[in-house]
């Protein structure tokens, strides 16, 4: 049987990249507890098209 959780799937958009107007995306998926954590999550991820640790949101 199948565990009954509060862990959903999200996606983790980089911020800076959108910015910088360059071709392309990074993004990462990764889950969260959803009852312990109710905002987006921010977390620094290493942006390869940029070659650098960016700050990626949670986008959706």
């Amino acid at each position: 049987m199948a565990k009954k959780g509060s862990r959903i799937q999200v996606i983790m958009e980089c911020t800076e990249h959108k910015e910088s107007g360059m071709p392309g995306t990074s993004r990462y998926i990764t889950t969260k507890n959803k009852k312990n954590t109710t905002e987006r999550l921010e977390l620094k991820k290493y942006n390869p098209i940029l070659k650098k640790v960016t700050v990626h949101k949670e986008i959706k």
